[in-house]
């Protein structure tokens, strides 16, 4: 049989074909060389989950961590989905003093500087003011109009209207939050503060002053015998309180009514005094069988915490007095003083003086607190 020939344009289109693949196989090949030795760090320990990194360190990984590494950076699939926030609404009680309004609006303004930091889960804000009527400050601050007490009711005793105005606030307002934290005007927040709160139980700071076994006979009298041990009562106010606003719903109307009740009561009122109503908050949370978290990292009170530690609020109800050399002489006024009492007429001035060298760091930063405050809030004057 005759051998046909192969003509020379075939013969010119298989070599270029062939040239085409060796090409494109030396390409790929060193293409995915470079991709392994990218990867290699992570890759390499795919087996016995361990790895060394681009200086020759060891590390340990998971299966999630290589798909990581190789991913793009702007791969959706790289976000990480946190957990919701549980959200806290802050609300406090006030009435129309010029005392408690000038104290409202700093603590407004600490609200604001920490409520959207990160780890923060403060929600909403409301002062719930009763007074019946507005004030100056409506555009300020967020606000809640309620009713005071019937005239004559509170007694003279004006936190008596706490616990009423809370009812109120409860039935009027819609509230998003699942939580509320129970505040105070004299309450500033030292940092971003986390919903304290477990999921089933409020948080509450323990006041040493709330004895409730020292006081078994008086308060019998508002928590029967069949309730259970008088152990059953938090050593505790309603302020600072993280709570859960289905629990708050049920406790308010009885913390209105026992505090009212311990009001009438003749040896009550006498015993109790100013701290009454935050012995008819506790009994109210027993009687509704609510325990609270007790946690004393909630709040400071200077002059006697003297280090912020890892607090959230710091409470100014007492006095703070020292003299020139930094030492305490509480109950006597000193060459340096700070006391909110001096300023129950109106707002205290703009830049008040520094305390001295060796005062403890809570006095000093409250002090810090007060000035950038008034600073920075407009509208402020001295005596307002």
């Amino acid at each position: 049989m005759a051998r046909t020939k192969a003509s020379w344009p075939f013969l010119l289109i298989v070599a270029l074909t062939l040239f085409i693949l060796t090409y494109n196989s030396v390409t790929m090949f060193m293409t995915s060389y470079q991709i392994s030795r990218s990867t290699m760090p992570v890759l390499q320990g795919v087996m016995d989950h361990q790895a060394v990194d681009d200086h020759g360190r060891s590390f340990f990984f998971k299966e999630h961590d290589v798909r990581a590494k190789i991913m793009p950076e702007e791969d959706p699939r790289r976000k990480t989905v946190l957990p919701a926030k549980r959200l806290f609404h802050v609300a406090v009680t006030a009435n129309e003093s010029p005392y408690t309004r000038w104290q409202c609006r700093i603590m407004y303004y600490w609200y604001k500087k920490f409520k959207h930091d990160p780890v923060s889960e403060m929600g909403g804000f409301t002062r719930i003011l009763h007074s019946r009527k507005p004030d100056n400050v409506m555009d300020e601050i967020p606000t809640v109009i309620v009713d005071p007490l019937p005239e004559g009711q509170d007694q003279g005793y004006i936190v008596l209207n706490r616990p009423w105005a809370f009812v109120q606030w409860l039935l009027k307002a819609n509230i998003e939050e699942d939580y509320i934290l129970m505040a105070e005007p004299d309450h500033l927040f030292i940092r971003p503060m986390p919903n304290l709160a477990s999921e089933t139980m409020p948080v509450a700071f323990p006041f040493f002053y709330i004895a409730p076994q020292e006081n078994e006979d008086i308060l019998r009298k508002f928590y029967p015998r069949d309730k259970g041990p008088i152990t059953n009562i938090d050593p505790i106010g309603n302020s600072p309180v993280v709570i859960q606003k289905a629990y708050l719903e049920k406790i308010a109307p009885t913390w209105a009514n026992v505090s009212i009740d311990m009001k009438n009561d003749l040896e009550t009122d006498a015993k109790f005094g100013w701290v009454l109503e935050m012995y008819g908050y506790a009994t109210a949370s027993a009687l509704h069988d609510v325990k609270h978290i007790l946690l004393k990292d909630f709040m400071l009170q200077p002059p006697w915490d003297t280090e912020l530690g890892d607090k959230y609020i710091i409470h100014y109800t007492y006095g703070c007095d020292y003299d020139k050399k930094g030492k305490l002489t509480y109950g006597k006024t000193g060459e340096w003083h700070f006391d909110k009492r001096s300023f129950t007429l109106g707002a205290p001035p703009r830049n008040l003086p520094m305390p001295p060298p060796g005062v403890p760091e809570t006095v000093v930063t409250l002090v810090r607190m007060v000035n950038e405050a008034t600073a920075n809030i407009v509208n402020w004057k001295e005596g307002e």
